[in-house]
């Protein structure tokens, strides 16, 4: 006798809905290449040496980015603010800021600045310091006319330089984000008695940060692959003595697969950390 009904299918070990094609392939094979490249350190001496000489570039990259990201945002929010002014001539110093730097290629950015604006800036403190010494002012002004170009090591200026480069990209990110936010809230705070600072500090900011905190997290990862361009200051970061390794063993692969893998794996984890922060941050519609 016939059986009413559908047969049911036995289960399979895998679900039924399991489709290989879904699987992601890209992180899987970036996981085997980086099992591939450790096994090379721990197994090869050649790859063992090369990593153990750069490890003190690791901590020198990651200092340079973790200073120069802050000052890079503060200087993204103040010019972000003058670039929603009012005020023609705020407005108008803003913008050439923006575009002059976003318009120079940023190693040229860290050259201009490292051996160009950085000395200026060194002449300009020891003329205020001879100055003060002249009017017996004495004390920390006249302390200044002795301060020497050699009191800013290379790291700091690659810091400034970094700085000042990235803040006209956080600057732009900080616009977007203010003008994201409806003109209603702002004209209601005024209402409120708010003055303009206020409703920008306690209404508007908190929410458009909110909305620029992923794009945040990109430029974050991006300077730290940026910091790479500082090797033109002979900072000892990952490159550089990247560079210093190939130069002096001839070692070609063995370098650059290290610094490479080195490389890729902090932008991993900071890419994983932004995407748990968009999804945390994310603002429904």
């Amino acid at each position: 006798m016939q059986e009413s009904g559908a047969l049911k299918k036995p289960a399979g070990i895998l679900p039924s809905q399991f489709s290989i094609s879904k699987l992601p392939w890209w992180a899987i094979i970036l996981a085997l290449t980086g099992l591939v490249v450790v096994y090379l350190i721990f197994a090869d001496a050649n790859y063992r040496e090369t990593f153990y000489f750069l490890q003190a570039g690791i901590v020198v990259t990651l200092r340079i980015t973790l200073l120069a990201f802050p000052l890079a945002t503060i200087i993204g929010l103040l010019v972000g603010l003058a670039r929603t002014s009012k005020n023609t001539a705020i407005f108008t110093l803003a913008t050439l800021y923006v575009e002059v730097v976003r318009g120079i290629p940023l190693v040229v950015l860290i050259l201009i600045i490292a051996f160009g604006l950085v000395p200026i800036g060194v002449d300009a403190v020891n003329r205020l310091g001879q100055w003060a010494l002249q009017r017996n002012m004495g004390g920390l002004l006249g302390g200044l006319a002795d301060f020497s170009i050699r009191s800013i090591p290379m790291e700091m200026r690659a810091i400034i330089a970094l700085s000042i480069g990235y803040g006209a990209f956080e600057a732009e990110v900080f616009r977007a984000g203010i003008q994201s936010i409806g003109r209603g809230q702002m004209e209601a705070a005024r209402s409120l008695g708010m003055t303009y600072f206020q409703a920008m500090r306690l209404v508007i900011l908190p929410q458009a940060i909110r909305r620029i905190l992923p794009p945040l997290g990109n430029d974050f990862i991006a300077l730290l692959k940026d910091s790479s361009l500082v090797t033109v200051l002979a900072v000892n970061e990952l490159t550089q003595l990247t560079r210093l390794r190939r130069s002096s063993t001839f070692r070609v692969m063995e370098a650059f697969n290290v610094v490479a893998f080195l490389y890729l794996s902090m932008t991993l984890l900071l890419s994983g950390f932004v995407r748990v922060l968009e999804r945390r941050m994310r603002i429904e519609d």
